[in-house]
Formats: structure tokens, C-alpha cells, sequence
């Protein structure tokens, strides 16, 4: 994206050349409900990861074909972490958080809460990424996660919470019941750091929340959101094609490619 394309506010070309206008989902995808969250974007660069320097290969292909497995599918609906319960507030919470637009869709519609199951379940949800030993002083944001739960401890433990303090203000009604209004004005007091019954672990997890939407909204079909590479396509992100080589040099322009997730297309399979 230029830079004039950022000072106007216009988000990539999607798939069919125009402008997608700012929106809604734009800002929110940029932080917090309240538009002040800071937090960290859901995709990090690691140096050295491909373990040195490009090679060029001529002649044949660097693998041997059919020689690995397919990618696991993570698409399936059945759950594997969340009660459903919990999948009812997380597909409530996710849709204020990306709201289904003109632009695109909701955070339900492209199964965010598929992949936020498939993550609980996996070792991120145990958390063998963090050190959980202690002690657990509240830290500073720019410490980064400090508590005792892991993740899918902290969804778990948080969630009932949550849902207590609804069904005492609003006759017994769920977080999914009370309408869009009240759950964003929840929201807005999980992030602030002002949800009452809990203001730490309430804030600790709507940053994870948040994180792990748009985790979810973006990823690589194949860990179960990102429903049919629709985020891709909004945005303009042509996926995992084998080589981009050509297009390193030309920034700006939009890549005339259709998307393509990690497991291929359905015309490759076997």
C-alpha cells in the first residue's frame, strides 16, 4: 500500500481492483473496541526461520511428490475445546469485534470460533509458549501476558464470569441474548481494565481475544477460520503460491492471482 493509500485511509485493493472503503471492521482490526488497544499484529516475522539464504532450483521440483502428508483439515465443526456454551458467548464476542459488513464478512461467518477451538485445544491453549510458574504480580502491558492461567485456562475460568455478572443484570439473559449494545458496552470494560467483577483477568483476556480474532480471521484456512479465504479476498492477499519472486520489486501492484490456502485447491487433491 502507498503511503498517500495509507494518509487517505484506504485498505488494499481486494480482488476485484476498488478501493474497499474504510470501514468499521478496518478500525477495529487496527485495535481495540475502544480504539485505543494496543496490541500486537497476529502474524510476527522470525529471522533466519527458512534457515539461510534464497537457492535457486532448476530442473526439478525441490521435493519428491506425494512424499508428504496432507495437511490436516481443521475445518470441521465438531468442538473440541469450547462447551457450547463458551462457543456461544465466543461467536457473540467475536461479531462485535468484526461485525459482518458490506466489505465482508462477520468473524462467525468465516469460522473464527472454529479456529479459537482449534487453538484451546492445541498447545497454545495449554500454553507450552509461556511461562505460567509464577510469581503473578499484575504487569505493565509492554510485559506482555502475565498470569497463571494458560490460555484455555483463562477462556474457561473467564467465560462464566462473564456470563454471571449478565445473567444478574439483565433477568438471567446470556452475553449471546442481550444484544449487540450491551455486549459491546462489556466489552469496552474488559478492555478498559473496568469490568468489576474481575478487572485483571478480564482485560488480560480481551487482549487475547482480540488477538486471537483476528488470528483467526486471517490465518491460513487450514487451521479452521478464514471460511473459504474470504478475508484474503477482501483484502486482496493472495495466499500461499509457491513463488513470489516476480512481484518482490513491485510494490503497490495488486498480485492477479485467486487465493490459495496451504492445502492447495480441491482440484489437487488426490
Amino acid at each position: 500500500m502507498s503511503d498517500a493509500d495509507k494518509k487517505a485511509g484506504r485498505l488494499p485493493r481486494g480482488g476485484s481492483g476498488v478501493d474497499i472503503a474504510l470501514s468499521r471492521r478496518s478500525i477495529l482490526l487496527g485495535g481495540g473496541i475502544l480504539g485505543t488497544g494496543a496490541i500486537a499484529g497476529a502474524f510476527e516475522h522470525h529471522d533466519g526461520m527458512l534457515g539461510g539464504p534464497s537457492e535457486s532450483l532448476k530442473g526439478s521440483l525441490p521435493y519428491m511428490d506425494g512424499a508428504t502428508d496432507v495437511p490436516r483439515d481443521g475445518t470441521s465443526p465438531d468442538l473440541r475445546f469450547l462447551t457450547a456454551a463458551e462457543k456461544a458467548f465466543v461467536v457473540a464476542a467475536a461479531d462485535r469485534i468484526i461485525p459482518a459488513d458490506a466489505s465482508g464478512p462477520s468473524a462467525s461467518e468465516a469460522d473464527v470460533p472454529v479456529f479459537i477451538d482449534r487453538q484451546l485445544a492445541s498447545s497454545f491453549g495449554q500454553g507450552q509458549h509461556l511461562y505460567t510458574g509464577g510469581p503473578w504480580p499484575n504487569g505493565l502491558p509492554q510485559q506482555g501476558y502475565q498470569s497463571r492461567f494458560t490460555p484455555a485456562a483463562l477462556y474457561r475460568y473467564i467465560i462464566p464470569v462473564i456470563e454471571a455478572r449478565v445473567a444478574r443484570a439483565y433477568g438471567g439473559k446470556s452475553f449471546a441474548s442481550v444484544g449487540p449494545d450491551v455486549q459491546t458496552e462489556i466489552l469496552k470494560e474488559m478492555e478498559a481494565g473496568q469490568f468489576s467483577d474481575d478487572p485483571y483477568n478480564a482485560k488480560a483476556f480481551f487482549v487475547m481475544f482480540l488477538q486471537n480474532v483476528k488470528e483467526g480471521y486471517f490465518a491460513d484456512p487450514i487451521y479452521g477460520g478464514n471460511k473459504d479465504m474470504a478475508a484474503w479476498r477482501m483484502i486482496g492477499f493472495p495466499g500461499a503460491h509457491y513463488d513470489y519472486s516476480d512481484w518482490v520489486s513491485r510494490h503497490g501492484e495488486r498480485v492477479p492471482f485467486p487465493p490459495v490456502s496451504l492445502r492447495g485447491r480441491p482440484g489437487w487433491d488426490a
